[in-house]
C-alpha cells in the first residue's frame, strides 16, 4: 500500500506487518552501524567491516541529498528499524533499475520480512516509477537471497564465474532480472 505520506519525492510504503519510510541521516545509530560491521551480515555485500558513524552518516547524507529511492524497513509492530531497501541507480532512458535489501538484524532473519519488503518496493517501481525491468546481482552460494528472489520472479541472466575473491572465498557473481509481467504473473500467484 502506498501511503498518503511523502518525504522528500519519496512515498512511505507500507505492507501488512511493515512500513518502508525513506531512509535518512535519522535512521543513523550505532545498531545500523554494528550491522554493517557483523561478519554475518555483510558476508555477501561488497561494503562493511570498517563502518563507523561518521562514514554511515556520510552514506545516509549521499542518499538524502542525490535523491536516492532508498528505504528503511520497519515493523509496525514497535518501529523497530530491521533493514534497508533501494532501487538505485535507476536508468530512466531506459527505464530499469539496480535492486538491493539487506536485513541487519540478525533476529529478524526468516521471518518473511525480506520477501514482504521486496514485493511493495518492486511493485511501487513497476507501478509508480513506471520501470520496466529490475536488476540485481548476488554472489554465488548466497542461498536465501537467490531463493527469495526466484519466488519473487527474478530470473538469471548471467553467471561470471570467479568474480569476487573476499576472505570467505571466491564468488561467481549471479546477475537476475525481473520484468513487470513476469512479476505480475507471479504476484498474483502468491
Amino acid at each position: 500500500m502506498v501511503s498518503n505520506t511523502r518525504e522528500k519525492n519519496h512515498f512511505v510504503l507500507e505492507t501488512g506487518r511493515l512500513v518502508c519510510e525513506p531512509l535518512t541521516s535519522k535512521h543513523s545509530s550505532k545498531v545500523y552501524v554494528n550491522w554493517m560491521n557483523d561478519p554475518a551480515v555483510i558476508k555477501f555485500m561488497l561494503s562493511g567491516g570498517n563502518y563507523t558513524i561518521d562514514l554511515l552518516n556520510e552514506y545516509l547524507l549521499k542518499i538524502e541529498n542525490k535523491n536516492i529511492y532508498a528505504w528503511a524497513i520497519k515493523l509496525k509492530s514497535n518501529k523497530k528499524h530491521i533493514g534497508n531497501i533501494k532501487i538505485d541507480p535507476i536508468n530512466y532512458k531506459h527505464l530499469f533499475g539496480e535492486f538491493g535489501i539487506m536485513i541487519g538484524d540478525k533476529n529478524e532473519w526468516g521471518k518473511g520480512y525480506a520477501r514482504e519488503s521486496s514485493q511493495t518496493i518492486i511493485n511501487f517501481c513497476f507501478n509508480n516509477l513506471g520501470l520496466k525491468k529490475i536488476n540485481l546481482g548476488l554472489f554465488s552460494k548466497h542461498d536465501q537471497a537467490f531463493n527469495l528472489y526466484k519466488k519473487i520472479g527474478f530470473n538469471t541472466e548471467k553467471i561470471k564465474k570467479n568474480y569476487f575473491k573476499t576472505e570467505n572465498g571466491c564468488f561467481d557473481l549471479i546477475r537476475m532480472s525481473l520484468n513487470k509481467i513476469q512479476f505480475d504473473n507471479n504476484f498474483l500467484k502468491n
